[in-house]
């Protein structure tokens, strides 16, 4: 097997179709389907299974699936550490959840740019479980999330810390009726939602209704609206508080506290742009 049949499987299992594989390669699509037959012929066995609605991993795919994100990744840390420099470039993929993007990342990935320009960062928003896992899977070199994350293939950083509390609308501040109304919250895995819970079950309440969301923006607007309450990071919060569409409530002291971790895989072999910015970040704490 060749690296570069190896990425070519790995596009087309992330894609789930050959077309969309061949636009992210820049590649004709003829030879990526070419490329991964001859892949499947020179192992004997199926990879993929084809039809309408496009192409899934069979379990022999999976498996080499597995294998090939750890070579592929081996192969570009090597490129790396060949080329580690008190003058980083090249690409750096970092991912964070959407608050801490909003609030905290433009001041430091402006400073981190403004230092290392060469360096071709890019960034990817989405919740702490999906992004851990794109970190395991090294699709991400990093990501800030909210901890503790308890996984040995894992270090961490303390990046930012925040305090979690409960939004409504304007004008409500009875507690306990706030907490009989809907909760506005983003999908399963996002770390405040747990803690969320949490709390709802401390106060006593063992059924809520709970509404899910995808961007923080439509959860505010839920709330300002009288939709539902929620319960998010007052940073995140603070800019709609001030024009006066939310209403904040601190929370018990023991369901306050938030903790926004860098994270990254202990395996890695790290290359000069992403020390920099795990420095940049230990420099501002």
């Amino acid at each position: 097997m060749e690296s570069g049949d190896l990425r070519i499987f790995q596009a087309v299992a992330r894609e789930g179709s050959i077309t969309k594989a061949a636009q992210m390669l820049s590649y004709v699509q003829s030879n990526v389907t070419t490329r991964i037959q001859y892949l499947e012929a020179q192992l004997k066995t199926p990879l993929f299974r084809r039809s309408n609605r496009g192409m899934t991993l069979t379990l022999a795919g999976e498996n080499l699936l597995g294998y090939t994100d750890k070579i592929l990744t081996l192969m570009d840390e090597a490129v790396k550490t060949t080329q580690y420099s008190d003058h980083p470039a090249g690409p750096l993929r970092i991912g964070s959840i959407e608050a801490t993007a909003v609030i905290h990342l433009t001041p430091l990935l402006a400073e981190y740019q403004s230092r290392y320009p060469d360096v071709n960062l890019s960034l990817t928003t989405g919740v702490t479980h999906a992004l851990l896992q794109k970190v395991l899977d090294y699709e991400l070199d990093g990501a800030f999330v909210y901890g503790p994350v308890d996984d040995a293939d894992i270090e961490h950083i303390a990046a930012f810390e925040e305090e979690l509390v409960l939004i409504s609308e304007p004008g409500q501040n009875e507690m306990y009726e706030l907490l009989m109304k809907p909760m506005l919250f983003f999908d399963v895995g996002c770390t405040h939602r747990a803690k969320a819970e949490s709390f709802l079950r401390g106060t006593g309440l063992t059924t809520y209704q709970i509404m899910e969301f995808g961007t923080l923006a439509v959860i505010l607007d839920g709330v300002s609206s009288g939709l539902g309450v929620s319960m998010l990071p007052q940073s995140a919060i603070a800019k709609a508080e001030e024009q006066g569409i939310i209403t904040s409530h601190r929370l018990p002291e023991e369901y306050r506290d938030l903790q926004v971790w860098f994270v990254y895989r202990h395996d890695s072999i790290y290359s000069s742009a992403l020390t920099r910015l795990i420095q940049l970040v230990e420099t501002r704490q």
